[in-house]
């Protein structure tokens, strides 16, 4: 029983420390581009490829949900508690899970910041070349973290 406890302290701390290194980044990057850049301004880091362009996202993922601060909140907060318990068995067994988790839990607190404190998600990242929306580190963790659940959900199906 105390060994079970012990591997979901660590689990559970794994998911905390993820998130709050995902939230950190997420956060000083933001910052960064809202004090060196004006909304709407861009610079080329790659030429032909990626651009940071600060733009103020009022919307939900992908431009969807509409423009309610407060609604998106609520939104991501369920989505939250809907992986969480799609996933908490699956947490318990794999530290891979944890990690993917992290990332989503830690990209979600991250945007629910901004919104919370500017009323809308601070976006940097500008593939225009070849992907149509802007977004920010915290988007690429969700991203990321819902792909690597994706993949480890299909590997444990194709074992069984």
């Amino acid at each position: 029983m105390s060994r079970n406890r012990n591997s979901n302290l660590l689990r559970t701390l794994a998911i905390a420390a993820v998130a709050a290194i995902v939230f950190w980044l997420d956060q000083l990057t933001k910052a960064w581009v809202m004090r060196s850049f004006l909304p709407g301004e861009s610079r080329i880091v790659v030429p032909r490829l990626l651009n940071w362009t600060y733009e103020r996202n009022y919307h939900g993922a992908f431009g969807f949900f509409g423009s309610n601060s407060l609604l998106l909140i609520v939104m991501a907060l369920v989505v939250l508690v809907v992986f969480y318990l799609s996933f908490k068995e699956a947490a318990q067994q794999s530290y891979l899970v944890c990690v993917a988790f992290g990332l989503i839990v830690g990209g979600a607190v991250g945007n629910i910041a901004d919104r919370i404190h500017h009323g809308f998600v601070v976006d940097f990242v500008d593939f225009y070349r070849i992907w149509p929306n802007i977004f920010n580190f915290a988007d690429s963790c969700i991203t990321t973290g819902v792909i690597l659940l994706l993949l480890k959900s299909l590997a444990t199906r194709r074992r069984a």
